[in-house]
């Protein structure tokens, strides 16, 4: 598939068929998230792969909150159809460390040289390519995030190092028939580019 018709057709997909994955197609997406660029190659990411259902299980069990597990609502119900929840994770230690190397020389390691935090940046574009990589497999996914006070359980359930934070999580799976855009999207109509581009300067 050609590339701009990836881009195109790349949208959050949030149902998903008994199917199950293709572990070689678990593994080109993977390959492609580490083909994502990183701050002075740091390649400070992980990926967290759930894949089988005894673990997508589990995950669902330690983000969802107690309330929201007692009474799914459909985002939810449909979301836990996905047989494969891949979840990216960053490390800020990792991007310090490699700074602080001769060619780089920030050996203070001070967090405050960083304008942005540049470990999430660069696995969210690693997440990225997982989301555009399963539209060329034919495959549906959908990118969301971990709620903050499920993260340390997220941690202990699967022995993740405190140093990794989750950037977000994604699902994977055939999208089930008749799936489509759906949440903010399909409420929200997408910004015209003359309200987002602007050239030489930023008028109102």
């Amino acid at each position: 598939m050609e590339l701009a018709e990836v881009v195109r057709r790349r949208r959050m997909v949030r149902r998903y068929t008994p199917e199950p994955m293709d572990p070689a197609a678990v593994e080109r997406l993977l390959a492609a998230a580490q083909r994502a660029p990183s701050a002075g190659f740091s390649q400070g990411w992980g990926f967290l792969v759930l894949d089988t259902p005894r673990d997508v299980d589990r995950f669902w069990e330690v983000t969802t909150p107690p309330a929201r597990a007692a009474s799914p609502d459909a985002w939810l119900r449909g979301m836990r159809t996905a047989p494969v929840v891949i979840v990216p994770f960053s490390s800020q230690q990792a991007y310090l460390d490699r700074y602080a190397e001769p060619d780089k020389g920030w050996t203070d390691r001070d967090v405050d040289r960083w304008p942005v935090p540049y470990w999430h940046v660069d696995a969210g574009m690693a997440a990225l390519l997982v989301l555009l990589t399963a539209v060329d497999e034919g495959l549906g996914a959908c990118f969301f995030g971990v709620p903050g006070p499920s993260v340390a359980a997220l941690r202990r359930e699967f022995g993740v190092p405190d140093a990794f934070a989750p950037v977000g999580a994604l699902t994977v799976g055939h999208p089930a028939q008749g799936e489509r855009a759906g949440g903010s999207a399909g409420r929200r109509r997408r910004r015209p580019q003359d309200e987002v581009v602007h050239r030489g300067h930023w008028s109102a």
